[in-house]
């Protein structure tokens, strides 16, 4: 009898001991899988195109992406990580996700779209420079694609006018897509925003697409307010009918390739470069800066007037006033200039 407990104590002591090594396990195994895992503050997690898997691991354990690299690492191997290979791209990191499903994007490439916004964008450069800072390739990958003469023209483009193929907005795109796919994603867009309707309207301007994008340029250049641009854009229309020559402080600041000039002088006008539009007549070879949605739709939905001057107020309001004639202007550009003089802007 004393036996028979003896034996049923022992027994009773192994299921314990069981039991419990049963719970660490679920514990560890639950800790290792389940449980939130992320430790670092970062937003996403990089992999490079081409990265080896031992650098991957390595940098999730340097730069301490996850609280327990132990666990992580026993995961990896439980999932068979290695022979899947780690996707790369950009991975979204949040506090509750674990181990189990960071494994999983990894392997299966399961990354967080870029959402690219861009508007008010100068110059090529700059845009190329955004680019670099979105995308996983650099600035220069971009810059020589932009620049490509060979490119544009697959696409409908010159040189000078390729940057009109980029309208501003949102865009959804993986942060690892190649430089090329990338610019063919904004081709695509560019053909989807330029509708049958808008088509038409520039036609009845007798303009093509990248012309209107050109002049849509200039308008954005000139107009600080949207409710101004499809007046500036009447006006100059009207000078492009008229055969009269353009005389956009804008293109002039673009050929001097000086942002800084606030006032246009006779300086900055003698500068002999085809964006001067107060030397050549017409619309200059391409674009001064990204025309925006409002400044195209302004060119295409302009207002229709007899006005072929234009003066900015001399409130500095941002709007301008307009005239039909070189007297009325001349008053308008007197009082400007003296607002100028009285603030003492003399450049």
């Amino acid at each position: 009898m004393a036996e028979n407990r003896k034996n049923r104590r022992g027994l009773g002591i192994v299921l314990i001991i069981v039991l419990i090594v049963a719970l660490v396990a679920a514990f560890i195994g639950y800790q290792a899988f389940m449980a939130p895992s992320i430790a670092t503050d970062a937003e996403y997690f990089y992999v490079k195109t081409d990265e080896p898997y031992e650098s991957v691991i390595k940098r999730i354990e340097d730069e301490g992406v996850v609280k327990n690299f132990t666990y992580f690492s026993y995961v990896a191997k439980a999932m068979d990580l290695q022979s899947a290979g780690i996707k790369p791209g950009r991975y979204k990191l949040s506090k509750d996700l674990t181990n189990r499903r960071l494994i999983g994007n990894l392997r299966g490439g399961y990354q967080d779209a870029v959402k690219f916004r861009f508007q008010n964008i100068r110059l090529k450069e700059d845009f190329a420079g955004l680019l670099g800072k979105s995308f996983e390739a650099d600035s220069l990958a971009f810059l020589n694609l932009l620049n490509d003469e060979a490119l544009a023209k697959s696409y409908g483009f010159t040189k000078d006018n390729f940057y009109s193929m980029f309208i501003p907005n949102t865009y959804e795109i993986y942060w690892n897509t190649q430089p090329k796919e990338i610019i063919d994603r904004f081709g695509k867009e560019y053909e989807k925003f330029w509708t049958a309707e808008r088509k038409a309207k520039a036609e009845a301007l007798n303009l093509t697409t990248q012309e209107v994008s050109t002049l849509a340029s200039i308008v954005k250049g000139e107009a600080l307010h949207v409710d101004e641009m499809p007046k500036i854009a009447g006006l100059y229309l009207n000078r492009l009918k008229k055969g009269m020559l353009l005389q956009a402080d804008p293109t002039v600041i673009f050929a001097n390739n000086d942002f800084t000039i606030r006032r246009v002088l006779n300086r900055h006008l003698a500068i002999d470069n085809p964006y001067n539009t107060y030397r050549y007549k017409g619309l200059p070879p391409g674009p001064i800066m990204m025309p925006s949605i409002a400044s195209i739709d302004a060119v295409l939905n302009f207002n229709q007037h007899n006005y072929i001057y234009m003066c900015a107020k001399d409130d500095f309001s941002g709007y301008h006033l307009f005239a039909e004639t070189v007297a009325e202007h001349l008053v308008n550009a007197r009082k400007f200039q003296r607002a100028l003089d009285a603030r003492n802007i003399k450049k």
